[in-house]
């Protein structure tokens, strides 16, 4: 009998590393806490397609829309921690939600093992065509001369715009009334029309408004410039240090064996480099990094850095979870 069990021992720990080893023998699963359309689930997909190619087996995109991010990333956390499924994580689920909401099912540190971080996704800061303002600066002066006179379209008052905005607020001492729309797309037609003065959104939203003249893009909302709107100035060469960028990680389920973390790690890497996500991301707002998606490592301290920011920025703004 305990032969028996010796030699079953032996048997499953010879066979574990040898499962990692010829990880992936069957499709992986990429769980989006977004909707499809949605910016997470479009840069999901476009790496996702390049990725199946590197390591030779299909990539499902699981959509799991809901509750502020938190239906799929409590979905995520509770996978088998096998290499089959992952999570393509928002900086929302992972950095923004511990401090807005007071019971989150899911931790995002001790749930989860990161694999890379793999984009960043700015906002503009933009305002209706005929306004009389050019710049960021400008913008502010015009304000301050006029405090309560400007609304601000936001996707919510909790949500990355609707915190980039009070920040603004709070930082560069302006008084913009902040407008929050449930869709949107509603916010972008109201700047537009001239109904809300101001506007922050995605690039991946506004992008095309822009370029077509039919709204004015006064700067990125990040600390540096963006190559899809080269000339462009950042946020932060107005306002020093001015930095509300989202960004997208893929994580793992904490226990997923890290030889499989790190395969995922150089096969997504390779995944990025392809010409046509090179191409494709800019285009949709998406800045990647010019030579890596970096270690996983790397990809935990970013992690770490970015809960500390949103900790210090909501006690600094009043905000509290809810």
């Amino acid at each position: 009998m305990i032969r028996s069990l010796v030699l079953a021992s032996g048997l499953l720990a010879a066979l574990a590393p040898a499962s990692a080893q010829t990880w992936p023998q069957r499709p992986v699963t990429f769980i989006v806490s977004q909707a499809a359309g949605s910016s997470p689930d479009v840069m999901a997909r476009l790496v996702a397609a390049r990725l199946e190619q590197v390591i030779g087996q299909g990539v499902v995109i699981d959509n799991k829309p809901g509750a502020g991010n938190v239906i799929g990333a409590q979905a995520a956390a509770r996978a088998a921690p096998d290499g089959y499924t992952f999570f393509f994580a928002t900086s929302a689920s992972l950095a923004n939600n511990p401090f807005m909401m007071k019971k989150l099912p899911y931790d995002p540190v001790k749930d989860f093992a990161p694999v890379a971080l793999v984009t960043r996704s700015n906002q503009l800061i933009v305002v209706h065509r005929d306004a009389p303002v050019k710049t960021l600066s400008e913008l502010i002066a015009f304000d301050k001369a006029r405090p309560g006179k400007y609304s601000l379209a936001v996707d919510g008052p909790r949500n990355l715009a609707g915190v980039t905005a009070q920040a603004l607020n709070h930082v560069a001492g302006t008084k913009f009334v902040l407008v929050p729309y449930a869709n949107i797309n509603a916010g972008v037609q109201d700047v537009i029309a001239g109904r809300a003065e101001v506007g922050i959104f995605s690039i991946s939203i506004i992008e095309a408004h822009v370029r077509e003249g039919s709204v004015r893009a006064l700067a990125v909302a990040a600390n540096k410039r963006v190559s899809a709107f080269p000339d462009l100035p950042a946020a932060a060469e107005t306002i020093p240090g001015f930095d509300f960028s989202g960004w997208f990680m893929l994580m793992a389920p904490a226990g997923t064996p890290a030889d499989i973390v790190t395969k995922m790690n150089a096969a997504l890497d390779e995944a990025v480099k392809d010409a046509r996500v090179r191409d494709m991301a800019p285009k949709l707002g998406y800045e990647l990094d010019p030579k890596t998606v970096g270690a996983p490592a790397e990809a935990a301290a970013f992690l770490r850095a970015q809960l500390a920011f949103w900790e210090k920025t909501t006690k600094e703004l009043g905000i509290e979870p809810e």
